[in-house]
């Protein structure tokens, strides 16, 4: 059996949630490969080895470039900060090795696009982490709106909000820094529901956008006393239009209070609607026009066997399946991509639009006006 060799930089939330996926995809699909957990890369070597006993990786090295170099990793895994992920993939195509990065793909528009014709260029193959889109009652939803049960689209609402620094006295952070993170919630959140929308209904060509700092000032953890100044957005609103003609709303926070994994889109067509909540994340809610009127109500939908990939999971419909079983679903993609020789999506290409449109949130804010985007730059 073929292997797939896999090199990890950064073993935080994301790093931690692609290794039980490695994990995961090997026990729940008939992978045509076996995955091997090569090499892990962390801060320092210490930190490293501590991590790769604990996350079962055979090597570790306290210097990534060591792992990007290493001629035994097939798959550069980018789970670092955001600032860090141009300097590493490029590093990593033009060592030939196939790149797996973390959203966004970068701080902003002109660096994703040379990260993408420079993976272009080498023939690199590439696979970007927007996982939500992934999961089977996602899977479903498209494939609904593809059948055309619910007719033509003609708007989209979609949220993610959560309410990781709804308090103002959390400390100071790197993803308050546009230096490191770039943009604040347009960047970490925003950018999933704009590669949901691109997926689900279809390319935004118009953007005319809102953007907030709240809590201005965070206090600093090794300073007491002091605060540090918030250089990024905390909620984003976004009301755009897209290619097929529909129009719609975005919007994106990190301080709505309740708020745990608040991805939400509801989608309105000509014949009907559908409802997705990802703290939901195995139901989906459905509204048909061709039901009889005195039949007619958004029906609960539970996900099951007869779904996408739902069946490698469980052989019981409405048992539901978790987050990181949507990795898992990405890294078969992943392997599968890389042993078929099969495009991945999405790619640095996608993720290159979801940051040009990032952009254009910015600018539309800053110069208060509708934006259009060319899609075929």
């Amino acid at each position: 059996m073929k292997q797939v060799r896999i090199g990890l930089i950064g073993t935080g939330y994301m790093g931690k949630a692609h290794t039980i996926a490695y994990r995961t995809a090997s026990a729940v699909f008939p992978l045509s490969g076996e995955i091997v957990c090569e090499m892990l890369a962390e801060v320092d070597t210490q930190l490293a080895a501590a991590r790769a006993g604990e996350f079962g990786f055979k090597r570790s090295t306290g210097d990534w470039q060591t792992l990007v170099s290493d001629p035994d990793i097939d798959v550069v895994d980018i789970c670092a900060p955001n600032f860090l992920h141009k300097e590493m993939a490029l590093a990593a195509i033009a060592a030939g090795k196939y790149v797996y990065s973390e959203k966004p793909l970068a701080l902003n528009a002109a660096d994703a696009l040379e990260m993408t014709e420079a993976a272009e260029a080498a023939g690199v193959t590439t696979l970007v982490g927007f996982n939500y889109m992934k999961n089977p009652t996602v899977q479903l939803a498209k494939e609904i709106i593809s059948n055309g049960e619910i007719g033509d689209v003609v708007h989209f609402r979609g949220t993610f909000n959560e309410d990781y620094l709804a308090d103002e006295q959390l400390p100071f952070t790197w993803r308050l820094q546009r230096k490191f993170s770039g943009s604040g919630t347009l960047g970490d959140m925003g950018s999933h529901i704009i590669n949901m929308e691109e997926f689900i209904v279809s390319p935004i060509t118009q953007v005319c956008a809102d953007l907030q700092t709240v809590h201005r000032q965070r206090p600093l953890p090794d300073q007491p006393g002091s605060t540090g100044t918030v250089e990024n957005d905390d909620q984003a609103h976004m009301m755009v239009r897209f290619a097929n003609g529909a129009i719609g709303t975005l919007e994106s926070s990190r301080i709505a209070w309740g708020r745990k994994n608040g991805l939400w889109f509801e989608v309105t067509g000509t014949r009907g609607s559908l409802i997705y909540d990802q703290e939901r994340l195995s139901e989906l809610q459905l509204y048909t026009a061709d039901d009889a009127s005195n039949r007619q109500g958004f029906r609960r939908i539970l996900t099951g066997p007869e779904h996408p990939d739902y069946a490698h999971f469980c052989v019981s419909a409405g048992h539901g399946l978790g987050f990181n079983d949507m990795k898992a679903v990405e890294v078969r993609d992943l392997i599968e991509g890389i042993l078929t020789d099969n495009p991945m999506w999405p790619d640095f290409r996608a993720a290159y639009e979801v940051n040009r449109l990032q952009d254009a949130v910015e600018q539309s804010h800053a110069e208060g006006r509708w934006i259009t985007l060319n899609r075929h730059e």
